[in-house]
């Protein structure tokens, strides 16, 4: 049977394959376009598997409202290059659509669901990963739910580099997303004092009393001074990791606690995902990367 072009750009569309992995896979089949698109997934989900020991420490965050929910995700790849490609992209926007209209709380459930066409998101991120050519994973995603009563804030920085949302004890939409711009500049730890943890509180006390032995200008002082200057101290580590303690990043001279005083409202919660955090890159995958960008 002759192939076409027309069957090869059939196939293409429907698959993203490359134009001759397209025609071998019509030759294969006879022409028959959805059993070559089925040697294509078979082919690609095999070629994907090889490369599911690469690290993918690169790709976007976003963030998708719809009514009282919003999801937070990351979609990975293994440089930043891919990231952003518009297939990498389209793929981001298509899956956020996906996740924010079903019930999906966590990765494991977010992969099983089936888009229009009965195909799982499990299926398309290895279908991806085959015709874009470098790992694709789904790393976090979150979902928050608040009340009717309740605002939402959002914002993204540098295309999806990091995704914030915000929770408001009421409505105020420009509040809420100059809020998630301070949270991505900032990046603090806490929310509140009351939610620091004793280890963080023990970790920082050692680091200052060490510095404070070690200070010529503190030996021989009494014990009640340098337990004063310890917690004074401590207390500065902490305005600096505590959101309602940090200078307000429209205003650093006023605090974000008196900031939301000012405007008679609270924030309640906030998310904040940035690529890649906690993920060490192997030498060998920057070299890649770095080569990969040259060529």
């Amino acid at each position: 049977m002759v192939i076409t072009a027309a069957m090869v750009k059939e196939l293409r569309q429907k698959t993203g394959a490359g134009m001759l992995d397209c025609k071998k896979a019509l030759e294969e089949t006879n022409g028959n376009v959805e059993e070559a698109a089925t040697l294509l997934r078979e082919k690609g989900m095999a070629k994907a598997a090889k490369k599911a020991d690469r690290i993918a420490a690169e790709g976007l965050t976003s963030v998708v409202v719809n009514g009282n929910d919003a999801i937070l995700f990351e979609l990975n790849s293994e440089t930043d290059f891919v990231a952003k490609n518009k297939q990498f992209t389209d793929l981001l926007n298509s899956l956020g659509q996906l996740f924010i209209h079903s019930n999906a709380t966590s990765v494991e459930e977010a992969l099983l669901l089936t888009n229009e066409e009965g195909k799982t998101v499990d299926t398309i991120i290895l279908e991806a990963t085959s015709t874009i050519g470098e790992k694709i994973s789904l790393r976090r995603l979150v979902r928050v739910t608040k009340e009717d009563s309740q605002g939402f804030g959002s914002y993204i920085h540098m295309g999806g580099k990091i995704s914030v949302l915000t929770v408001l004890e009421t409505p105020n939409e420009e509040l809420a997303k100059d809020l998630a711009m301070h949270i991505t500049v900032f990046n603090p730890q806490f929310l509140s004092r009351q939610d620091v943890d004793q280890k963080t509180i023990d970790i920082e006390t050692k680091i200052i009393s060490e510095q404070m032995a070690n200070d010529e200008s503190l030996q021989g002082k009494p014990e009640k001074i340098l337990s004063g200057i310890l917690q004074g101290k401590l207390s500065k580590v902490l305005q600096e990791i505590v959101l309602l303690d940090q200078g307000f990043v429209k205003d650093p001279s006023v605090k974000v606690s008196n900031h939301l005083k000012s405007n008679n409202n609270n924030i309640l919660s906030y998310v904040r995902l940035e690529v890649g955090e906690g993920i060490e890159k192997r030498v060998e995958d920057f070299a890649a990367e770095v080569m990969a960008q040259i060529k």
